[in-house]
């Protein structure tokens, strides 16, 4: 398994387009959950973890279990996002993370989102494989 674990927190630079936006050309508050969830996957791809072959060798899947978000300026069509992603804690089962959206350092949205590990099978809370595990609490620090 590959892993970049040079750097506390993981950096997705993402832009604005007109699907992501209302009639006014702001971006839809909703998208945001979709720049933060490509943020988390993209990180863990950049760890060597990528979430279709872990689902289907280890047959556990990551589902949001709570989440807050905040809302602090808008982001507009064809603005260039920098979307921040950092692991708070890694827990037996769970990964929380804190994500903020930010457009040429303007802080637009954060977000505190904990992931829960789950049987694919069952959808019921299976903790993280140890190697999983260790790659986290390794990147988180």
């Amino acid at each position: 398994m590959p892993t970049d674990t040079s750097k506390p927190f993981f950096q997705l630079d993402i832009r604005v387009y007109y699907e992501d936006t209302d009639a006014g050309g702001v971006m839809y508050y909703a998208n945001y959950l979709k720049f933060f969830e490509r943020g988390r996957t993209e990180w863990l791809r950049r760890l060597g973890v990528d979430q279709s072959t872990y689902a289907a060798q280890e047959r556990r899947l990551f589902v949001v279990k709570n989440l807050e978000i905040q809302y602090r300026k808008p982001a507009r069509l064809d603005d260039l996002l920098v979307i921040h992603s950092t692991i708070t804690r890694v827990g037996p089962a769970s990964i929380s993370f804190q994500q903020s959206a930010l457009r040429e350092g303007e802080l637009l949205c954060e977000s505190g989102i904990q992931v829960c590990c789950v049987d694919a099978d069952t959808m019921q809370p299976v903790a993280l494989t140890p190697e999983l595990r260790n790659l986290l609490k390794k990147a988180k620090n």
